[in-house]
């Protein structure tokens, strides 16, 4: 969102936007994903109410610890959500960037516009205390862990306990806004010549791997050059290690490879198994009809073609007809805790209790899928996930009961900043990976 002494521009008041915003973080906490609420959302107004929406749940530890020492009870759902969202915007060094007054009017507004006029006075005076008291107010909320580190505060304790070293740095980097990462087709455009488009266009972008570019801030894609016609995705570049760790560059094209991708919607990783081995025979899977429709839309876009197949991938006996993979890609279900800079929401839907039922899930399709894979096969495990009981510890469960697996070299639990093959890579997202080979029996 563009800043300025005095707001960004917008296309909407900041009251109708405020109050948007505040009806998506109101569902969140309610359990429901912003992937789910923002198509809900008149289009005109979209993108400043995703921006608003995604600095909120940001900064959502701090605000509702702000809260709670300006109000003796919670208000009502919706009054409550506008009031954090207005907290929000009242931090200092917000990226938003409006003054004071235009928060603390719009705010009331919004309240009044919602169908809580009563309610004016007590959002005017809440946020006008805090304007007044606001160094004190702050000291106290950061106090506390989930002020401090806006995470849950057991999402912050196993953060801690994985990773003495890196936790807080993990933290610290969910705070800000991702770049917007690009993975070039190679084999239609070269890198250096897309990088010449993305200039006429008036796109800066960095070159980040062989086939990767990253934009400092997200751009809608068909503001892309060549996007419609295929010649580039987006996609983070902690998801574009998954392809090469699995395949290389498989010789012929990957002529004669039979290649699993098992969990495969949105399609990104699908499509580039088939950029790297053109010639491969892939089958997707995904247990999500609705989903499976965007790998459809995904390769179709791309001119790739690979067999899209509605079915849950530990269901084995339902879609396999006998025949070993020479390559196996599982990015298995998982907590998605390494992509909370991307998806603000996710740290507030999860629950300390979902990750080993998450867990139990991976170990079920591991299990499942060794059968499939042909002897001197590859399978990666990969998840999106920070926390060791899904990376790791999964990694080291399966191998102990499988004596046919021998681990390969592979990244392992990669976090933002990482160093990953000796290089520094600008990572945003933290992922799992691991490659295991099957060994002749």
């Amino acid at each position: 969102m563009p800043t300025a002494s005095h707001g960004p521009v917008l296309a909407a008041p900041l009251w109708q936007l405020m109050a948007e915003a505040a009806q998506k973080v109101a569902g969140v906490r309610r359990g429901r994903s912003l992937a789910q609420l923002l198509p809900q959302t008149a289009p005109a107004l979209r993108a400043g109410t995703q921006a608003l929406a995604f600095e909120a749940l940001r900064h959502m530890g701090t605000a509702v610890a702000l809260r709670r020492q300006l109000a003796r009870r919670r208000p009502a759902p919706a009054v409550d959500a506008i009031l954090l969202v207005a907290l929000v915007l009242l931090l200092p060094g917000s990226a938003a960037g409006y003054t004071a007054f235009t928060v603390v009017d719009q705010a009331c507004e919004a309240v009044r516009r919602s169908g809580a006029p009563a309610a004016v006075a007590f959002v005017n005076g809440c946020l006008r205390h805090f304007l007044r008291n606001r160094a004190v107010l702050l000291e106290a909320a950061r106090a506390q862990p989930e002020g401090r580190w806006n995470h849950p505060a057991w999402w912050v304790d196993r953060l801690a306990a994985d990773f003495p070293q890196s936790w807080a740095q993990v933290l610290d980097a969910a705070q800000a806004p991702a770049p917007m990462a690009l993975r070039i087709n190679t084999a239609r455009v070269p890198l250096d010549a897309y990088l010449r488009r993305l200039a006429d266009a008036g796109l800066d972008a960095v070159v980040a791997g062989p086939a990767a570019v990253q934009l400092p801030g997200s751009v809608p894609v068909d503001a892309l050059p060549g996007h419609a016609q295929g010649l580039v995705s987006v996609q983070s570049l902690a998801a574009q290690l998954a392809a090469p760790l699995l395949l290389g560059r498989p010789a012929g094209g990957g002529q004669g490879l039979r290649i699993l991708d098992a969990c495969a919607a949105p399609g990104g990783k699908t499509a580039h198994l088939l950029e790297l081995a053109p010639h491969a025979d892939v089958l997707a899977l995904e247990r999500s009809a609705s989903r499976a429709g965007r790998i459809h839309e995904n390769l179709g876009r791309l001119a790739l073609q690979a067999e899209v197949r509605v079915a849950d991938a530990g269901d084995v006996a339902g879609w396999w007809d006998g025949r070993p993979f020479d390559a196996i890609l599982l990015d298995a279900p998982c907590s998605a805790s390494g992509i909370a800079r991307r998806h603000p929401d996710v740290r507030w839907l999860r629950r300390s209790q979902d990750v080993a039922q998450l867990a139990a899930g991976q170990d079920r399709l591991l299990q499942a899928l060794w059968p499939v894979l042909a002897p001197a096969g590859r399978m990666l495990y990969c998840t999106c996930s920070v926390f060791r009981q899904e990376g790791e510890q999964r990694l080291q469960h399966f191998l102990g009961a499988h004596g046919d697996a021998r681990r390969l070299p592979a990244p392992g639990h990669v976090l933002p900043g990482a160093i990953v093959g000796g290089q520094a890579l600008p990572l945003s997202d933290g992922f799992f990976y691991a490659v295991v080979q099957k060994q002749p029996t």
